[in-house]
């Protein structure tokens, strides 16, 4: 295993893996910063089929007592993505750090298109995670990879949700990085994502360039992007309450 304990601590430059989850969570929220760290990860490892972080994070990360946190075999998750076959959306819960969504983003590459051709806005997935430790690395692992997700942080059950997180490819280029956006919350994207109460502060964080976006793949899941287009607009205005709309 390439991204051993040590390796990883390295990479993120922390000393105790307990320390792992948030630093990579400060890391992800940094453009800059973000992209600077992937570049040194695929120094590592260009190969983007599989999940880095599975044995890394069962051995150091992992509730594995208490919550029964264990990861799902490559192998299985293989099959499954034959089963499931061609999507324009894929859709998980428990989503975990994207093991299953990798192995099914690489079918359908290997299987549907080629590198040549393929366009990332050609797939579409929602993933669902509630764990604190995971999510950071569910976004790094589709953010590297170019991925367009809704990520929904929360129960998938109660459906309480800490944020809901949109990662946007807006270069539209199989070679590129996802930016990371955070969704408002109010009503209409509680109605969208079915969200029953947000159970942190909002985030005000946008990156993406719709303008870019609309450029390279016109009006494709617009719905989220209408949002982001709106809320970059707002940013820096004061007391605005992303709680109505």
């Amino acid at each position: 295993m390439k991204f051993t304990s040590e390796k990883v601590n390295e990479l993120l430059g922390v000393d105790e893996a307990f320390k792992v989850p948030d630093k990579l969570m400060l890391i992800m929220m940094n453009r800059e910063k973000r992209e600077q760290t992937f570049k040194k990860f695929l120094e590592v490892e260009r190969d983007t089929s599989f999940d880095w972080f599975h044995e890394y994070f069962e051995s150091e990360q992992a509730e594995r007592k208490t919550k029964k946190q264990d990861f799902t075999p490559d192998s299985v998750s293989d099959i499954m993505a034959g089963i499931v076959g061609n999507a324009d959306t894929y859709f998980e819960s428990a989503a975990g750090t994207g093991g299953i969504a990798i192995r099914h983003w690489r079918h359908d590459l290997i299987e549907n298109h080629n590198p040549f051709s393929y366009e990332p806005s050609d797939d579409f997935m929602v993933l669902e995670e509630k764990s604190e430790r995971a999510l950071p690395f569910l976004l790094f692992n589709l953010s590297i990879r170019g991925i367009n997700a809704i990520v929904i942080h929360g129960d998938s059950l109660s459906r309480e949700v800490n944020n809901v997180y949109y990662l946007l490819n807006d270069k539209n280029d199989f070679l590129a990085f996802s930016t990371v956006n955070v969704m408002p919350q109010n009503r209409t994207t509680m109605a969208e994502f079915n969200v029953s109460r947000y159970i942190d502060s909002p985030i005000d964080h946008i990156e993406a360039d719709i303008n870019m976006w609309r450029d390279n793949v016109g009006n494709k899941y617009d719905f989220a992007a209408k949002f982001i287009e709106k809320y970059s607009k707002l940013k820096g205005i004061s007391h605005y309450d992303t709680r109505t709309d």
